[in-house]
């Protein structure tokens, strides 16, 4: 691991650096430091940006004499970049205060990185917020190296499975993209969904990082069902595919892009905005969101599974439908006979 400028004066430039923004996380930033500097990876370089924290994460970030900076509150993406402009790194991971990383898993990602590999995947372990494992990891990735399909699934769906924030690793060039991102505070958006265009997708299916759930996740992991967060997910997705559509316009592919209102994401998330809300969906809205999950590629249990959960909360009345949805956008263990409780 490299030291505060190390780097600088050897005159050679780490392959890989991983920057950790804070906000108010002291109980959880050391974690996520040791879990680098533990690693003792040569060819990687840590800097830490605290982005304004009103907390003690200042005092606990400076006490492990590292590569550190401290600026005005102006969100992840802001931080993010900041950090970003204190390193000359081609590859990137910006790794969540509040998760850490595995032991060994600088090395593996090291290994796998070369120049046409526009991003690295990996699953995270769900942890809680005193790092008891509570879950399988997530998402379930398979191993494979690819650009083509993921790049058309992009321009049919606007999305494939993808790890939070902590469980990517970016090449340089694809992080430009953030800069006009105004339209948000995070960076596991519009970036995660372009690379395909720009290079390789490497995707492993060993678990490298851990995502601690706890109840100020901004994703509104660990939450109960909640209408203003499920809204303003389906306002990123529509200004991320406005996004997306002028980035892939010079590529001339542009035009072959999904429309944002047709997709699974912007059916799915209306059908659980409505019911968070307790309207009814329409009935023309839930024949469209079942034909774009049968024309999904998972499995045909799968696939088959979803659809009789999408219809039976249909059915049901409000608060049982509620309860059903609920349980199945818990992060924490799920079964068919808990699923079954919960809407019944």
């Amino acid at each position: 691991m490299t030291g505060p400028d190390m780097a600088d004066v050897a005159g050679a430039v780490p392959r890989l650096a991983v920057i950790i923004t804070c906000w108010n996380y002291a109980e959880y930033v050391s974690l996520a430091i040791r879990s680098v500097l533990d690693q003792r990876c040569n060819d990687c370089e840590l800097i830490v940006v605290d982005d304004g924290s009103t907390d003690a994460s200042w005092s606990v970030i400076q006490e492990h004499g590292i590569r550190a900076y401290r600026i005005k509150n102006g969100g992840q993406r802001a931080a993010c970049l900041y950090g970003l402009g204190k390193t000359r790194a081609p590859f990137v991971l910006f790794l969540d205060a509040d998760d850490e990383l595995q032991p060994g898993s600088l090395a593996i990602i090291l290994e796998k990185l070369d120049d046409r590999v526009a991003k690295l995947q990996f699953p995270l372990v769900r942890i809680d917020r005193d790092g008891a494992v509570i879950g399988h990891p997530v998402p379930k990735l398979t191993a494979f190296r690819d650009r083509r399909a993921l790049a058309s699934r992009v321009l049919r769906t606007g999305t494939y499975t993808t790890p939070p924030t902590s469980g990517n690793v970016f090449r340089r060039d694809a992080c430009r993209f953030l800069e006009e991102a105004d339209y948000e505070n995070a960076v596991d958006g519009v970036i995660l969904f372009a690379v395909p265009f720009l290079g390789d997708v490497v995707s492993l299916s060993e678990p490298l990082g851990r995502y601690r759930v706890h109840d100020r996740n901004d994703s509104g992991l660990g939450r109960p069902l909640d209408a203003k967060l499920l809204r303003r997910e389906l306002t990123r997705f529509m200004a991320r595919m406005d996004h997306l559509r002028r980035i892939l316009e010079p590529m001339a592919k542009a035009k072959n892009l999904a429309r944002a209102e047709d997709t699974h994401f912007y059916l799915e998330r209306s059908f659980y905005l409505a019911v968070a809300e307790g309207r009814r969906v329409p009935i023309a809205n839930l024949a469209r969101l079942l034909q774009r999950v049968w024309e999904n590629d998972g499995s045909i249990k799968m696939r088959a599974a979803l659809v009789g959960f999408l219809i039976l909360t249909a059915m049901l009345p409000v608060r049982r439908a509620q309860q059903g949805l609920t349980y199945r956008l818990n992060t924490n263990q799920r079964s068919m006979a808990g699923l079954l409780r919960s809407l019944l």
